[in-house]
């Protein structure tokens, strides 16, 4: 694995030391300009077409930076997958909904796996470049797999305490309604180019997606609704 790589002595003495001009502070920030590039470069060009001469003038520094913090572009790149993942996690973790009704609770959940994809167009691009490699760099990584999404297990929790209120239906399972919450919040932008191609209407609009987000929302809270 690439990212095996980087704790191997041999590797860091292959490589090099970095400045010495620099303390830990510049140390992170060198880390941290290159992840930042990094993440640009490769959402907007794929992991094929990302070069990494590109992305290390970006980041203001050099090539060797890369293979000391990272040990290769396949480590720099599930590095990558690595921070846009755990930022989705840590504002997963945030989320409060036990202080309102199970509908409007999985309501809002729906709202904030909508609003995330919407504000973060890295993180469609970085998962769709993925998703064509059938998630080859990702199944590498040994923390992504540990970043155990909280969403499906409050799903969980409020569609029990709904079904036992009578306002959720029996048959939601919450698997099912997590991937179809994610679904109507991540095909039309992750499609956005080839479906405004094809039907001659810009879904970039901003009334375009009040509008997609208000029915899917609608769409979610039918389908929801104990009959």
């Amino acid at each position: 694995m690439a990212s095996q790589a980087l704790s191997t002595p041999g590797s860091r003495k292959r490589i090099g030391r970095p400045p010495r001009n620099g303390g830990a502070d510049d140390a992170g920030g060198i880390r941290d300009a290159l992840l930042a590039a990094a993440t640009a470069e490769f959402a907007r060009n794929g992991f094929a077409g990302a070069r990494i001469g590109r992305l290390c003038k970006e980041a203001g520094t050099t090539v060797r930076m890369v293979y000391h913090y990272f040990g290769s572009k396949s480590g720099l790149y599930i590095a990558v997958l690595e921070e846009a993942m755990g930022e989705l996690r840590a504002a997963e973790l945030k989320l409060d909904v036990d202080d309102t009704t199970p509908l409007l609770g999985l309501l809002r959940l729906f709202d904030f796996i909508h609003d995330h994809f919407d504000a973060n167009p890295q993180l469609i691009s970085l998962l769709s470049t993925e998703n064509l490699a059938q998630a080859r760099y990702l199944k590498q990584s040994a923390k992504i797999p540990a970043m155990s999404s909280p969403v499906p297990k409050l799903i969980e929790r409020l569609v029990r305490r709904g079904v036992d209120e009578g306002t959720i239906r029996k048959s939601v399972d919450p698997l099912r309604l997590y991937v179809m919450m994610v679904a109507l919040s991540y095909f039309h932008l992750s499609n956005v180019h080839t479906l405004s191609a094809i039907f001659d209407e810009d879904l970039t609009r901003a009334g375009w997606r009040r509008q997609q987000r208000r029915d899917a929302r609608a769409m979610v809270e039918g389908y929801l609704r104990a009959d």
